[in-house]
Protein backbone atom coordinates (compact mmCIF):
# COMPACT_ATOMS: atom_id res chain seq x y z
CA UNK A 1 0.00 0.00 0.00
CA UNK A 2 1.89 3.03 -0.57
CA UNK A 3 1.70 6.24 1.81
CA UNK A 4 -0.36 8.48 2.57
CA UNK A 5 0.48 12.27 3.78
CA UNK A 6 -1.57 14.95 4.81
CA UNK A 7 -0.92 18.71 5.65
CA UNK A 8 -2.46 20.35 8.40
CA UNK A 9 -5.00 22.98 7.83
CA UNK A 10 -4.47 24.09 11.34
CA UNK A 11 -3.71 23.94 15.30
CA UNK A 12 -6.31 23.56 18.11
CA UNK A 13 -6.00 25.72 20.81
CA UNK A 14 -6.69 24.63 24.39
CA UNK A 15 -5.58 25.08 27.86
CA UNK A 16 -4.31 21.24 27.97
CA UNK A 17 -0.19 21.13 27.35
CA UNK A 18 0.27 17.38 27.93
CA UNK A 19 -1.55 14.20 27.19
CA UNK A 20 -1.58 13.15 30.61
CA UNK A 21 -4.10 15.54 32.61
CA UNK A 22 -6.27 16.03 29.25
CA UNK A 23 -9.78 15.17 29.13
CA UNK A 24 -10.17 11.34 27.66
CA UNK A 25 -13.11 12.79 25.46
CA UNK A 26 -14.92 15.70 24.67
CA UNK A 27 -17.60 14.31 27.14
CA UNK A 28 -14.83 14.92 30.22
CA UNK A 29 -14.35 18.26 28.77
CA UNK A 30 -17.75 20.09 29.51
CA UNK A 31 -17.22 23.51 29.13
CA UNK A 32 -13.37 23.62 28.53
CA UNK A 33 -13.19 26.29 25.83
CA UNK A 34 -11.07 26.43 23.30
CA UNK A 35 -10.29 27.27 18.91
CA UNK A 36 -9.72 25.99 16.11
CA UNK A 37 -7.24 28.22 14.54
CA UNK A 38 -7.11 28.00 10.80
CA UNK A 39 -4.23 28.73 8.43
CA UNK A 40 -5.39 31.69 6.53
CA UNK A 41 -5.70 30.01 2.88
CA UNK A 42 -8.50 28.20 4.30
CA UNK A 43 -10.73 31.42 5.51
CA UNK A 44 -13.24 30.77 2.97
CA UNK A 45 -13.70 26.98 4.04
CA UNK A 46 -15.52 27.88 7.09
CA UNK A 47 -18.26 30.02 5.38
CA UNK A 48 -21.65 28.51 6.85
CA UNK A 49 -19.84 26.57 9.54
CA UNK A 50 -21.60 28.77 12.20
CA UNK A 51 -25.50 27.27 10.84
CA UNK A 52 -24.37 24.24 12.77
CA UNK A 53 -24.41 23.53 16.91
CA UNK A 54 -21.37 21.44 16.23
CA UNK A 55 -18.51 19.97 14.31
CA UNK A 56 -16.39 17.29 14.29
CA UNK A 57 -12.69 17.73 14.02
CA UNK A 58 -10.24 15.02 12.96
CA UNK A 59 -6.83 15.47 14.47
CA UNK A 60 -3.21 14.00 14.86
CA UNK A 61 -2.08 13.36 18.63
CA UNK A 62 1.27 14.86 17.66
CA UNK A 63 2.60 14.52 21.38
CA UNK A 64 2.12 10.37 21.26
CA UNK A 65 5.17 7.77 20.23
CA UNK A 66 4.41 4.60 19.21
CA UNK A 67 1.54 2.45 18.88
CA UNK A 68 0.37 -1.24 19.95
CA UNK A 69 -1.94 -3.75 18.58
CA UNK A 70 -3.24 -4.30 22.44
CA UNK A 71 -3.76 -1.92 25.33
CA UNK A 72 -5.00 -1.58 28.45
CA UNK A 73 -7.18 1.78 27.85
CA UNK A 74 -7.98 4.54 30.49
CA UNK A 75 -11.55 3.38 32.13
CA UNK A 76 -10.77 -0.38 32.17
CA UNK A 77 -8.15 -2.79 33.33
CA UNK A 78 -8.25 -5.44 31.05
CA UNK A 79 -5.94 -5.35 27.93
CA UNK A 80 -7.73 -4.93 24.66
CA UNK A 81 -7.41 -4.61 21.07
CA UNK A 82 -6.73 -1.07 19.88
CA UNK A 83 -8.98 -1.14 17.71
CA UNK A 84 -11.39 -1.88 20.28
CA UNK A 85 -10.57 1.31 22.49
CA UNK A 86 -10.31 5.46 22.11
CA UNK A 87 -6.44 4.81 23.28
CA UNK A 88 -3.85 7.17 21.34
CA UNK A 89 -1.10 4.40 20.55
CA UNK A 90 -3.04 3.62 17.58
CA UNK A 91 -1.16 2.97 14.47
CA UNK A 92 -2.06 6.57 13.32
CA UNK A 93 -2.65 8.90 16.23
CA UNK A 94 -5.99 10.90 14.70
CA UNK A 95 -7.96 12.21 17.42
CA UNK A 96 -11.89 12.57 16.66
CA UNK A 97 -13.58 15.13 18.32
CA UNK A 98 -17.15 16.31 18.05
CA UNK A 99 -17.11 19.83 19.38
CA UNK A 100 -20.11 22.85 19.81
CA UNK A 101 -19.92 25.87 18.19
CA UNK A 102 -19.44 29.26 19.86
CA UNK A 103 -18.80 31.34 17.05
CA UNK A 104 -17.06 31.68 13.31
CA UNK A 105 -14.78 34.64 13.02
CA UNK A 106 -11.91 34.91 10.20
CA UNK A 107 -10.03 32.09 10.12
CA UNK A 108 -11.15 31.09 14.01
CA UNK A 109 -13.89 28.46 15.25
CA UNK A 110 -14.34 29.08 18.91
CA UNK A 111 -15.50 25.95 20.15
CA UNK A 112 -16.47 24.13 23.32
CA UNK A 113 -15.75 21.17 25.16
CA UNK A 114 -12.37 20.68 23.84
CA UNK A 115 -10.16 17.28 25.14
CA UNK A 116 -6.75 17.90 22.19
CA UNK A 117 -3.46 19.15 23.63
CA UNK A 118 -2.92 22.52 22.44
CA UNK A 119 -1.18 22.53 19.27
CA UNK A 120 -2.65 19.60 17.84
CA UNK A 121 -2.29 19.62 13.83
CA UNK A 122 -5.82 19.58 12.57
CA UNK A 123 -6.44 17.71 9.26
CA UNK A 124 -10.11 18.51 8.90
CA UNK A 125 -13.20 19.56 10.30
CA UNK A 126 -16.70 18.47 9.06
CA UNK A 127 -20.29 19.67 10.08
CA UNK A 128 -21.66 17.15 13.03
CA UNK A 129 -25.02 16.15 11.51
CA UNK A 130 -26.80 13.45 14.21
CA UNK A 131 -28.98 12.05 11.54
CA UNK A 132 -25.34 10.78 10.11
CA UNK A 133 -23.00 10.59 12.61
CA UNK A 134 -25.05 9.24 15.92
CA UNK A 135 -26.65 5.99 14.78
CA UNK A 136 -28.43 3.85 17.43
CA UNK A 137 -26.41 1.13 18.57
CA UNK A 138 -27.38 -1.89 19.83
CA UNK A 139 -23.93 -2.76 21.67
CA UNK A 140 -21.11 -0.66 23.03
CA UNK A 141 -18.73 -3.75 23.95
CA UNK A 142 -16.81 -3.29 27.27
CA UNK A 143 -17.76 0.07 27.19
CA UNK A 144 -21.02 -0.71 28.87
CA UNK A 145 -21.51 -0.33 32.57
CA UNK A 146 -18.06 2.11 32.22
CA UNK A 147 -19.98 5.60 30.08
CA UNK A 148 -21.00 6.72 34.01
CA UNK A 149 -17.02 7.32 34.83
CA UNK A 150 -16.69 9.56 31.63
CA UNK A 151 -17.84 12.86 33.12
CA UNK A 152 -14.86 14.11 34.65
CA UNK A 153 -12.26 11.77 33.58
CA UNK A 154 -8.50 12.48 32.75
CA UNK A 155 -5.93 10.77 31.34
CA UNK A 156 -3.20 9.67 33.09
CA UNK A 157 0.58 8.61 31.83
CA UNK A 158 0.41 5.17 30.28
CA UNK A 159 0.50 6.22 27.27
CA UNK A 160 2.96 9.48 27.26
Amino acid sequence: MNGIAYRPIGIIRSPWTQPAGAPLQPASARGVDGALELEPQYADGVRDLAGFSHLIVLWHMHLVEGSALRVVPFLDDTERGIFATRSPKRPNPIGLSVLRIRAVVGCRVDVTDVDAVDGSPIIDIKPYVPAFDAPLAERIGWFAGRLDEIDGARADDRFA
